[in-house]
């Protein structure tokens, strides 16, 4: 939808000006936000994900991000997943060249998966702060010794290496959404009795372990951001005090931003995205079969929905923002010119988009000539879908089946669209 902003006349809109991140300085204030691709088959760099990546950059935003690469086999949780690994710097280099041409920063996220995982794809019984069962994966999840978290502390300083010798220009480190160093972040996953459990100092110990090798390696050449939780998103998870003391001490860190995020995809996933999961979408494209009928028999009861609003996590990152000094990367609900104003003029140095920039990769260019507000109605389809299948929006999709068209239909006319 074009029309003749109100902000094209605005020289004081701070969207279209440089912003400086640690080292790095992005030609505008927005970034392509971590949002999983599955583009990696064997886990290796894909022309698909070349193709997307490089379109996100010439559509004008100041940063893309190549999401969710892992830091070790341990830690991958999908066939099509990125593992961060020497043999693969090449291919992600000649990635990294193609975004710089456009114009673009690049970006990769960092993380382990934790207890969201299986043996098979793993190649081990999945680690977690403690042992237990994850009945959202589900599986048998083994409590991680001493010995393996300094090992995997140092995988991660391992991986900001080779994202610095494939030419990114900044790591987002992912300590949010329930993954491993979130793991030990929250009372919920975490039951330790040792120096990494207990109260919350204790419980950021491994993050701390973390970000020391993360920082080192940097060594200052690259920007270093964390994605982390404001709040769980449910009883007995942390909550905005406890995320706040998080942001304070990732600061203390000496970390270059937060991306200020929320929820748990093993317990909340709607809180960290919002909106409805669509589950006859996301049961369509699951391969196993018992996975398959066991999600369509209790999904709608282990999935809840969580109202969508635009920029719904502003009233917590404003209380963040008021705790910290360093920048902040506000996600969550952009998807219009207005709200990214709002944001910015609000004290955050970015803003972060997945869902926007998956339906129009080119929506930053768009909003620079005068398009107010993207075409994503938030059906969810690519968050059903993304798990199975490549990312995309189901408006760039010719052969979606008769049940998914229903499905879409049903959920935008709850949320007061037109089916």
């Amino acid at each position: 939808m074009k029309t003749t902003s109100k902000y094209m006349e605005k020289t004081e809109s701070l969207l279209f000006t440089p912003v400086k991140i640690g080292p790095v300085t992005l030609r505008n204030r927005t970034i392509r936000s971590a949002a999983f691709e599955n583009m990696c088959p064997e886990h290796n760099p894909s022309q698909m994900l070349y193709d997307y990546h490089t379109s996100v950059a010439r559509g004008g935003i100041g940063m893309t991000t190549v999401a969710y690469a892992s830091v070790s086999r341990s830690g991958l949780s999908f066939d099509n997943q990125l593992w961060m690994r020497r043999e693969i710097v090449l291919p992600l280099r000649m990635l990294t060249d193609a975004i710089h041409a456009e114009g673009a920063k690049a970006s990769i996220q960092l993380g382990h998966c934790g207890n969201m995982s299986h043996v098979a794809t793993a190649g081990q019984i999945p680690i977690s702060a403690s042992t237990g069962f994850n009945l959202y994966s589900p599986t048998v999840v083994r409590g991680m010794s001493i010995d393996e978290i300094e090992r995997m502390a140092e995988k991660f300083g391992e991986a900001v290496c080779l994202a610095k010798d494939s030419g990114f220009d900044c790591v987002e480190i992912h300590a949010g959404h329930g993954y491993l160093i979130s793991q030990f972040l929250s009372p919920y996953t975490n039951h330790r009795r040792d120096s990494f459990g207990g109260d919350l100092d204790n419980r950021m110990n491994f993050m701390r372990l973390c970000m020391e090798h993360v920082m080192k390696a940097a060594n200052g050449e690259i920007a270093v951001v964390v994605k982390t939780n404001m709040r769980d998103g449910f009883k007995g998870g942390n909550e905005l005090e406890e995320g706040i003391v998080i942001a304070k001490e990732l600061e203390r860190l000496g970390v270059d931003g937060l991306v200020l995020s929320g929820g748990f995809v093993s317990k909340a996933p709607m809180y960290v995205m919002r909106g409805e999961m669509p589950i006859h979408t996301m049961t369509h494209y699951m391969t196993q079969w018992w996975l398959k009928y066991g999600v369509r028999a209790v999904g709608r009861c282990m999935i809840k929905s969580e109202p969508y609003k635009d920029l719904y996590f502003l009233e917590d990152a404003l209380e963040v923002r008021k705790n910290v000094k360093l920048p902040l990367i506000y996600v969550g609900g952009c998807v219009s010119r207005d709200g990214i104003e709002t944001v910015l003029n609000s004290g955050f140095e970015a803003v972060q988009m997945g869902r926007a920039l998956i339906n129009e990769p080119d929506f930053v260019n768009r909003m620079r000539d005068g398009e107010e507000r993207c075409g994503c109605d938030h059906v969810n389809y690519c968050i059903a879908r993304m798990y199975s299948k490549e990312m995309a929006c189901h408006k760039h999709r010719c052969d979606l089946t008769e049940g998914i068209k229903r499905e879409i239909a049903g959920i935008k006319r709850r949320n007061g669209l037109d089916g």
